[in-house]
């Protein structure tokens, strides 16, 4: 696929964690993909409620792990930044909603 520019479209990627504190030491890969099939993951966190962060370059990392494989410390850093950012939308959305 190309954009209208004749530069090659740069194929969408997402990647899905899930973090239950007590349950899991850290967040879990529970989904990810390409094109398709990141579409229908992004579609089914809007359906949920899911916040969505995009970051291209974590995403790329993430992606290289395996699903229900648990993130690596070097990138509890990165990922608590966006937990907090899920959390805070949380509570923005319930006091929105209130």
């Amino acid at each position: 696929m190309k954009k209208s520019n004749g530069t090659p479209a740069q194929t969408r990627k997402a990647v899905a964690l899930k973090y239950e504190p007590g349950e899991n030491n850290a967040p879990v890969v529970i989904a990810k993909g390409q094109g398709h099939l990141a579409e229908q993951i992004l579609e089914k966190a809007a359906e949920n409620g899911i916040p969505v962060q995009e970051d291209s370059s974590l995403v790329e990392v993430l992606s290289k792990l395996d699903i229900d494989q648990t993130i690596p410390p070097e990138l509890y850093a990165l990922v608590a930044e966006i937990l907090s950012f899920v959390y805070r939308s949380d509570r923005k959305a319930r006091d929105w909603n209130g």
